[in-house]
């Protein structure tokens, strides 16, 4: 650093060709610096490389999406807006503006410039990706279909596209279609482009395609018995099939590296052989050991002392991540981490630590099934059937009304509610999808009609 230092002091009075050269030089230093995720020093690297070649359009860009990335969205935007500026056609800088106003709840103006250059150019599925992530955030998943739809009859080409795919897939994910999701991933997944990020989401479907709390221990036994055995059979070809992925996978750079690290430290864990697990664990130490504020690794080693069952290490850990400042980029392991020690809390009977934690979360997510579904069984511990019902009606309707468990809930409580028509519907709604779920029929469809009937 300091012989980099020196060597753009001496850049003063030289030719553009020269600068040039050292602002290239300073863009790879902050690239090393972002992988480090030491990002006070990247951010003053990426203002070197343009001091000295202020033409510079990726150094621009990487500072904008530095910014957006630490939440420092002021400087994010200013950038953004001398930008389009110079060329108001230049679509990375609006994707990143209007990614900025949605950070800002501004989601009207946010989807306003993401349609502008959707219909435009319907094929930028950079663009389309990011609108699938924000949308599912802002809790308006369904608004997704009509912009995939819209790219899909744009061009015969399109669905058979890697790019398109991955955007499909990104959107059944997050709409509780796995296997759905798989499918469309899998396809994407030998492209140049789109290919390492489409194996990554496919690794992590394998290994908790219901999005579980990996670790919690609230809805530990929630499942029926019926599900419980085919799932178990299922989780061990799950994990065999991450484990090949991962195999095939080959990392570009030092962040890519990081994620498999990471996700072959889930693997381990999922295996539920204690020497395995307590292997995933000294990795994700030494990550920490060197990176304290690494927030993949604190949630990975709190996930693997819960599963040890050392609680109070695995709260320990979480409670660092609950002090840290939210950012984009870990934005998954945020939520889990929130998650988890909601859920310790929760079995401590501490609800109101828990209700903070799980509002933090659909703070940044309004669509996390999950959190609803912690606010819901708060809710039912408190006898608060009502209020349950609402929280639970969230749950299952962002788990797209396929979740079993989630049904079961819902329709519990609206029996509770004496609503039994409701619990009637929802009763057949998960039968239909799981009719091997003689439980719910029992407990609560058989005794809401006779209810009607009285």
């Amino acid at each position: 650093k300091q012989w980099y230092q020196r060597r753009v002091a001496i850049t003063a009075g030289k030719t553009d060709e020269y600068k040039k050269h050292y602002a290239q030089l300073c863009m790879q230093i902050a690239e090393h610096y972002c992988d480090a995720r030491d990002f006070e020093r990247a951010i003053q690297c990426y203002r070197d490389a343009l001091s000295q070649d202020p033409d510079d359009l990726s150094a621009s860009l990487a500072l904008a999406k530095l910014h957006l990335s630490i939440r420092e969205l002021e400087e994010c935007l200013n950038i953004c807006s001398l930008l389009l500026q110079k060329n108001p056609q230049n679509e990375e800088a609006i994707v990143i503006m209007a990614n900025v106003l949605f950070q800002q709840n501004q989601h009207a103006e946010a989807i306003h410039h993401f349609q502008q250059l959707l219909q435009k150019r319907p094929d930028n599925f950079t663009a389309l990706a990011t609108l699938v992530d924000l949308l599912r955030r802002a809790g308006k998943g369904e608004e997704c279909a009509r912009f995939l739809e819209m790219a899909e009859r744009s061009s015969a080409k399109i669905p058979l596209s890697p790019g398109f795919n991955y955007c499909k897939g990104l959107h059944a994910w997050y709409s509780g279609n796995s296997h759905i999701a798989l499918k469309h991933f899998n396809l994407a997944r030998k492209d140049s482009t789109w290919g390492e990020s489409a194996v990554l989401a496919m690794i992590k479907i394998c290994l908790n395609p219901d999005n579980e709390t990996t670790g919690g221990e609230v809805f530990q036994n929630a499942e029926p018995e019926s599900l419980v055995a085919d799932r178990k059979e299922n989780d061990i070809l799950s994990v065999k099939a991450a484990e090949k992925l991962l195999h095939d996978l080959r990392p570009t750079n030092a962040q890519s590296a990081m994620k498999v690290r990471i996700l072959e430290n889930y693997c381990l864990i999922a295996t539920s052989n204690k020497q395995n697990v307590e292997r995933a664990l000294d990795s994700f130490m030494e990550i920490v050991a060197t990176q304290s504020d690494h927030v993949p690794a604190l949630l990975g080693s709190a996930i693997a002392f819960m599963v040890l069952k050392q609680t109070p290490r695995a709260r320990n850990q979480l409670k660092r991540i609950a002090k840290m400042s939210w950012n984009p980029i870990d934005a998954e392991e945020f939520e889990k981490g929130w998650l988890l020690l909601a859920d310790i809390y929760i079995t401590n009977s501490k609800y109101d630590m828990a209700q903070d934690l799980i509002k933090k979360c659909l703070k940044q997510n309004q669509a996390c099934f999950k959190a609803w579904e912690y606010l819901g069984y708060v809710n039912e511990k408190e006898a608060s059937y009502k209020d349950a019902a609402m929280n639970y009606e969230k749950a299952w309707q962002y788990s797209t009304f396929t979740n079993p468990t989630i049904g079961f809930k819902l329709a519990f409580n609206y029996l509770k509610a004496k609503r039994f028509i409701d619990a009637i519907d929802v009763c057949h709604k998960v039968l239909h999808h799981h009719p091997n779920y003689p439980k719910i029929k029992k407990d609560i469809l058989d005794k809401a009609r006779a209810n009607i009937r009285v």
